[in-house]
């Protein structure tokens, strides 16, 4: 089967569709076949780290059918329309936990399935479980155009937020931003965001905030935050690993930093992220309620392109990976 694959170097990895064997599900495990895969962020920066060593599965994200169940699985059937989280969804098959995947509504196309599991279960985990978000809170998303800002947005409005302030250096973007749930676009290129935020909460600032940012953003976001306020830091976009820290606002308003990353779970912690999020954003999928856009959608044969295209910022929404037939890039289900 054809699969992506990241091969080392000593300056930094490159991208080849190599020819590979296709895998075979064992106890606990399925085999999708798969018919897109989204493409994120990070899956960009793992390209250049990667300088030694054997070559590493590419795609992280996938939609597609069960063409194989292992023993001792129960939540899926071989047919059935899924999508998943695990290295690897960007071939022809793939191998994944049960628990890794969840059933996806026929009413969305496979570029749509494919855009879902990833960045919803990375903004459910930082919003809900790290977050403690509940309804009636507000919540401030960094760099909100992308697919993890998208569906943090989405999932902060869905679930009750009074307000959803979103960040971004695009006037244009921040204008698509409404129909997706913000309440307060702030245009980083004309505007102070925590002055805007400030203003807009009465003096008393956000209750939550998921930066994808890092440091450049980092004094802002401590500025913005409310007494108990929750800073959920999820990647750093804007280049910086370091900022300073007021300790006086980290005492006064008794905030909570915290750092989210699967890098450092363990398996067991990873699907457990993946059934709650399901818990939670399936039936919103179900309803219509959530549905990220899609921005561009990629042949395999064009997975370095989709990475540079990336890289310049100029998305909305998710960019996809069409793996299987041609349905899969006209959006067809």
């Amino acid at each position: 089967m054809k699969a992506a694959m990241i091969v080392p170097g000593p300056q930094g990895g490159h991208l080849e569709i190599q020819e590979v064997p296709r895998p075979a599900a064992g106890a606990g495990q399925v085999v999708v076949q798969v018919m897109a895969s989204g493409l994120n962020r990070g899956e960009t920066y793992r390209v250049p780290e990667a300088k030694s060593g054997d070559p590493l599965k590419a795609g992280i994200e996938f939609a597609g059918i069960v063409s194989q169940v292992g023993p001792d699985v129960r939540n899926v059937r071989e047919g059935d329309r899924v999508a998943g989280h695990g290295w690897g969804g960007q071939a022809e098959f793939v191998l994944a936990a049960a628990r890794a995947v969840m059933p996806m509504p026929s009413t969305l196309s496979w570029a749509e399935a494919a855009s879902v599991v990833n960045v919803f279960v990375t903004a459910h985990d930082a919003l809900v479980t790290n977050g403690e978000f509940r309804a009636g809170q507000s919540v401030l998303v960094n760099a909100a155009t992308g697919g993890i800002g998208l569906a943090a947005v989405q999932l902060a409005a869905a679930l009750g937020a009074s307000q959803v302030f979103a960040t971004s250096r695009s006037a244009a973007k921040l204008a698509r931003l409404r129909e997706y749930g913000v309440t307060h676009g702030i245009d980083l290129s004309t505007q102070n965001a925590a002055r805007a935020i400030v203003d807009a909460t009465e003096g008393r600032g956000v209750d939550i905030v998921i930066d994808s940012v890092g440091g450049s953003v980092f004094e802002s976001n401590v500025q913005s935050l409310a007494v108990r306020g929750r800073l959920i830091h999820l990647a750093r976009m804007g280049g910086s690993a370091i900022s300073q820290l007021d300790l006086a606002q980290l005492w006064l308003k008794r905030l909570k930093l915290i750092g989210v990353t699967f890098r450092t779970r363990s398996e067991e912690e990873r699907l457990a992220c993946i059934e709650a999020c399901a818990r939670d954003v399936l039936p919103l999928l179900q309803a219509g309620r959530i549905k990220l856009p899609i921005d561009r959608v990629f042949p395999l044969s064009e997975l370095a392109q989709a990475h540079a295209y990336m890289e310049t910022d100029q998305h909305f929404g998710k960019i996809v990976i069409a793996v299987g037939d041609s349905a899969a890039a006209t959006g067809a289900r």
